[in-house]
């Protein structure tokens, strides 16, 4: 029988109740960290395994070749990992400049950073795991070397880089040389198999990470990375380890929502919380999705105007008093602030709780897609352009130098209220990331709704200006008031615009509740 891929009927996901939970974009992903559990392992091993299971199953939105962090609960302490990786040491705003460049390019070997995803799984894994990182990889590697079935929205994405990277094919030969058959695109429910990043995945399980930064893969990828004029070194991977970080938080209406500090963009969750708490902005308010969005847009523009790494006045953006300096901007029309300078989004987020009460929430992500384009021959790394965020601004925080990390837009969330943990929840899609937790968060507490609910629920996506896309069920009543109100809004039925999510909260009786995407493959392995 063919199978197509149009659904007849509208379809509900419930929530999902159990002792031990794994929640991510792909059931197969799942079932892998699901499997870690049942071997001893605790949550934190389940998110690795099933972080390495989504570099091979889901390739269109993260891989080896890209950044990662963490926030999670473990011994009873909350625990931030910063794995995102710096600009090449000889990289500066000169050199691109020298080049023409007059912003950063998008697609280019400038903008491939060190990537940390492998020094976030041997850090997590060394100081935190029960399970050796050759255990942990295994349903990884079996994946990548026996094939697995490519999911429905996988294959879409698939479909669309290879459209993209047509264009020059020559440029991007090693990319189809390792992620298409015959140098087309698989299809939904075709066998993908990805051999030599199945002996990738081992020798980084065998070495706990050090191959990828200090032995043979790095020289693999630095000799590669010389070929297309990229300026990264052996002494940039060498150097390379992730950063252990302290959350930052703020309290929205007794609930502490954590987020990783800059260079990441969690910041502008958290602004935004407190503009919207310092209007005391509550769902039946008639003017309440226009005063969000003028939030969002504020944050948002502050955000992109200050974050970077080492930001050192993030108390100052917390602080009440600039949150009733930005809430008196807020008017009754819309506002054009600066625009988001960045475009795409290729990342996936997953959630994991066990028996013993660890929680972890944890995103990893190529940036764009595959990232960059270029992939290591014999790999199976395809290096993302996380650097694509830099500035060439020189009076811009975030200028990229040499040594530094950019912008991020990746950002794991984390909730809690009365110092004890309810547990991990985040929303991919680069920038509107943030645009996500905000309108999740929303809905379960000032809603009321349950986490499934939050996650169905229709979204809207800023992204520049005034303009906004708005997803097929968003309320027309509300649409039609924000134009009134002089939002460019528009419906679109690309619903990659709108990001894909996870959520486990712990309950009463020390089982977890967990809910997942519609928008994609998403899926909850439970026991």
């Amino acid at each position: 029988m063919k199978i197509n891929h149009t659904y007849a009927y509208p379809s509900k996901r419930n929530l999902i109740y159990g002792s031990e939970m794994v929640a991510t974009s792909h059931p197969l992903a799942s079932q892998a960290g699901l499997s870690i559990l049942e071997k001893g392992g605790n949550a934190i091993d389940a998110a690795i395994a099933a972080a390495a299971a989504l570099t091979v199953l889901e390739p269109t939105s993260n891989g080896i070749g890209g950044d990662a962090f963490a926030i999670f609960w473990k011994d009873g302490k909350i625990h931030g990992l910063n794995a995102s990786g710096r600009a090449a040491k000889k990289l500066t705003a000169q050199v691109l400049r020298d080049e023409g460049h007059t912003e950063m390019p998008v697609n280019s070997p400038h903008t491939i950073t060190v990537p940390g995803v492998p020094s976030a799984w041997a850090s997590l894994s060394n100081e935190h795991g029960n399970l050796p990182l050759t255990e942990v990889l295994a349903p990884a590697i079996e994946f990548a070397e026996k094939g697995a079935p490519l999911a429905v929205t996988v294959a879409e994405y698939w479909e669309r880089a290879a459209k993209n990277y047509e264009k020059d094919r020559d440029k991007y030969k090693n990319w189809f040389d390792t992620f298409t058959v015959d140098g087309k695109a698989p299809t939904a429910g075709s066998r993908v198999v990805l051999k030599n990043h199945a002996n990738t995945l081992r020798e980084i399980a065998e070495t706990k990470g050090e191959s990828f930064y200090r032995g043979n893969l790095a020289k693999k990828i630095i000799a590669y990375t010389k070929t297309i004029g990229s300026y990264l070194t052996e002494e940039d991977f060498s150097e390379h380890h992730p950063e252990w970080v302290e959350p930052i938080s703020t309290n929205y209406k007794g609930y502490d929502v954590l987020e990783i500090p800059p260079n990441g963009q969690g910041l502008v969750v958290l602004m935004t919380l407190n503009l919207i708490g310092e209007m005391h902005l509550m769902p039946d308010d008639e003017n309440y999705e226009h005063k969000l969005i003028e939030a969002l847009k504020l944050a948002f523009t502050d955000g992109r105007n200050a974050i970077c790494e080492g930001m050192p006045d993030v108390d100052c953006y917390l602080s009440k008093e600039y949150a009733k300096q930005r809430v008196a901007e807020i008017g009754e029309e819309a506002i054009l602030p600066k625009p988001i300078e960045g475009v795409g989004g290729g990342t996936i987020y997953l959630a994991a709780a066990d028996k013993d009460g660890n929680m972890i929430s944890y995103i990893q992500s190529n940036y764009m897609g595959f990232g960059s384009g270029y992939v290591v021959p014999d790999t199976g790394i395809a290096l993302h352009n996380r650097g694509a965020n830099f500035s060439l601004d020189e009076n811009s925080p975030n200028c990229i130098c040499g040594g530094k990390r950019p912008y991020h837009t990746i950002i794991p969330g984390f909730l809690m209220k009365d110092g004890k943990p309810l547990g991990p929840f985040g929303i991919m899609g680069a920038f509107m990331q943030p645009q996500a937790h905000v309108q999740v968060l929303l809905k379960m507490i000032d809603g009321g709704i349950n986490p499934q609910s939050a996650l169905d629920a229709p979204r809207f996506f800023w992204d520049g200006g005034k303009h906004l896309f708005a997803e097929p069920d968003f309320p027309k009543v509300t649409f039609d008031a924000l134009k009134e109100k002089g939002h460019e809004i528009e419906y679109t039925n690309d619903i990659g615009h709108f990001g894909r999510g996870q959520i486990i909260l712990k309950t009463k009786d020390d089982f977890y509740v967990g809910a997942t995407e519609k928008r994609c493959d998403g899926y909850i392995a439970v026991k």
